[in-house]
């Protein structure tokens, strides 16, 4: 589903799944492919707006919780794309993705990265967007901001209505406090979860943030 200029949205199929972003570009990004039950699914989605698994050149994550990464290596498997971790994933991965799983009972979907991005913006890949370092929901997690399209990626740090959980292995309610002020800084029109709907608009975006907040001053 086409949200903006080179910018797509694959909706979550159920509950060890979440929301995909796809990124056109001379290199095409995918954040978070979800679930690797889903994977078959997630490729006809892509298909349907014209996107190939070849089409994407790098796998990226906002965190390496079990439910956005779980299709990492599949979707490897069927696109030859690298996946990449920022240095926090890559120094976490085992409590973020590991000790996460056995908090719900999971074996987790194992992966093997190919590297790690040089820094906090993807020029590298050709593409105008930065990731932000936003913890607190876990301990890896980084946002995806571009300022020229006014577009987060927020994985599960802000939803919808209400903010990501800090109960889990590495979570931390005072930094994910500050991660959130931190991002409702940013002038963004196209707030984009790692869950549920996306909020559009400006002014909804920042009444969504002054929400989210209102859960720390309870």
């Amino acid at each position: 589903m086409k949200i903006a200029d080179n910018l797509y949205m694959y909706p979550e199929k159920g509950m060890l799944d979440c929301n995909t972003y796809v990124i056109k570009g001379k290199t095409g990004l995918i954040i978070d492919a979800g679930s690797a039950d889903l994977i078959s699914t997630l490729v006809e989605d892509m298909g349907r707006d014209g996107i190939k698994p070849s089409d994407i050149g790098i796998i990226a994550n906002t965190h390496l919780h079990p439910d956005h990464s779980g299709a990492n290596q599949a979707f490897k498997n069927v696109s030859g794309a690298r996946i990449m971790l920022h240095l926090l994933q890559k120094q976490s991965i085992k409590v973020s993705l590991h000790e996460t799983a056995n908090f719900f009972g999971m074996h987790p979907d194992g992966f093997k990265e190919d590297g790690c991005f040089t820094g906090n913006n993807l020029k590298e890949i050709s593409l105008d967007w930065e990731m932000i370092p936003a913890l607190g929901h876990s301990p890896d997690s980084v946002c995806y901001y571009s300022a020229t399209h006014k577009c987060l990626v927020s994985g599960d740090v802000v939803f919808a209505g209400n903010i990501g959980r800090f109960d889990l292995p590495g979570g931390d309610a005072v930094q994910l406090a500050n991660s959130i002020r931190k991002l409702s800084d940013l002038d963004v029109e196209l707030l984009l979860p790692g869950h549920m709907g996306i909020v559009r608009g400006a002014e909804r975006v920042k009444a969504n943030f002054r929400l989210a907040l209102g859960f720390f001053e309870a």
